[in-house]
């Protein structure tokens, strides 16, 4: 056997061995998803290689790969597509061309990325939207918003805020025809959060006059007190999204101190004098059963009062929602959350719906079991269509 043949196999092996990961059997279309993810994972790594050359944080690297996504705001037969700003947050707007008789019903969407990544820009953003606009004869707002880390918490949820403050307003709703009885917000991942926070802010805010139908939080990440839930014991590795990105992404909303981001690895950021706070996290009392799956629950270790000092973003109910009071909870509009079963962020989802139904919002809870991050917005697989069929059948029941 020649050097080159022994080299080809040898970098063959590398190869395999970098793109395959053992997947659980009901995973559909198992390759595809390996390579969608060894995309994702080639991209960090050279953010990493770059922030290690002290060329760029990495988070910046990687934000301008998947800059690469982004598509201009081109109109077509079904949908005219513009760009604007609402109260100075860029927004692109989808509206349908075919003739109503009756006002629409409009959805004000926020992207996600981690709150340093997106944009309504992104490929598969703007499919999603012009498939919302023309599947539900919607008037369809998707939000961009500062990103990290140039600009940290509260920056994006101020942003978000303030555009769909805007929207509501009845002199924007009469420009674009939207009815102000039929008005819904979604987004997923770190556009869940930013929806349901933004979601529960509206609620006390004396100037919204009109309030919102709906909220549809795909996977969304809604607390980063409890590190060490069940879903992120079992999905520490898994394909997408780890524990360690999570973190990263978490910390990396606050600060670039990675003293924060070491401490929430670790399950040691929370002070003891926020220790009250648990209450509203607590997974032992808020997941049901086939969710615990054996799994115990640890009490929180408890970590330097100078980082929350420091950061106290995330201890704060605009950032982690999930430590809402049950009196904002109750006020709450219809509200439908997906969850998937292969995901980190899981028992957050289900924690918020045992925690909204507990205060008596009707709420709608679409488990994927064979679902992971993600899913919803990755074009082509077929779990992607199937979660958006069901997305878009529940939004045309309820909107």
């Amino acid at each position: 056997m020649g050097r080159k043949t022994i080299l080809l196999l040898i970098v063959g092996a590398l190869g395999a061995y970098y793109v395959y990961t053992p997947l659980p059997d009901n995973i559909e279309e198992p390759w595809k998803l390996m390579w969608v993810t060894t995309c994702l994972k080639t991209i960090t790594h050279l953010g990493h290689f770059a922030e290690l050359l002290g060329i760029s944080n990495s988070m910046d690297i990687t934000g301008f790969f998947m800059s690469i996504q982004e598509v201009p705001p081109t109109s077509d037969e079904n949908v005219t597509v513009m760009e604007t700003t609402f109260n100075n947050v860029p927004v692109r707007i989808y509206l349908p061309k075919r003739k109503s008789e009756t006002l629409r019903r409009g959805l004000f969407y926020v992207h996600g990325g981690g709150w340093c990544m997106g944009s309504a820009a992104f490929f598969d953003i703007d499919f999603l939207s012009r498939r919302t606009a023309v599947i539900l004869d919607a008037v369809v707002v998707s939000t961009n918003y500062r990103l990290a880390p140039e600009h940290h918490f509260p920056s994006q949820f101020e942003d978000v805020y303030n555009a769909l403050k805007w929207f509501l307003s009845r002199d924007v709703l009469d420009k674009y025809g939207v009815d102000p009885e039929r008005i819904g917000i979604s987004g997923e991942s770190a556009g869940g959060n930013l929806a349901a926070a933004v979601t529960q802010q509206l609620i006390d805010d004396p100037d919204v006059k009109i309030k919102l139908k709906t909220q549809s939080l795909i996977y969304p990440a809604l607390q980063s007190l409890d590190l060490d839930l069940p879903s992120y014991r079992e999905n520490s590795n898994f394909l997408g999204l780890t524990k360690s990105f999570v973190v990263k992404l978490w910390s990396g909303y606050f600060t670039t101190d990675r003293s924060l981001e070491k401490a929430m690895f670790f399950n040691q950021h929370v002070p003891v004098e926020s220790s009250h706070l648990f209450k509203f996290v607590n997974w032992s009392s808020l997941l049901p059963e086939k969710f615990k799956k054996g799994h115990f629950y640890n009490s929180p270790t408890y970590g330097n009062s100078k980082l929350a000092k420091k950061y106290p973003g995330f201890l704060d109910v605009r950032a982690a929602p999930l430590l809402a009071d049950d009196n904002i909870l109750r006020n709450l509009p219809l509200t439908y959350v997906i969850t998937c079963q292969y995901d980190v962020l899981r028992d957050d989802g289900i924690m918020y719906v045992t925690r909204l139904q507990n205060a008596g919002v009707k709420v709608t809870h679409n488990h994927i079991e064979d679902g992971f991050h993600g899913a919803l917005v990755y074009r082509g697989f077929k779990i992607g269509y199937r979660i958006e069929n069901q997305y878009m059948s529940w939004l045309s029941e309820n909107l």
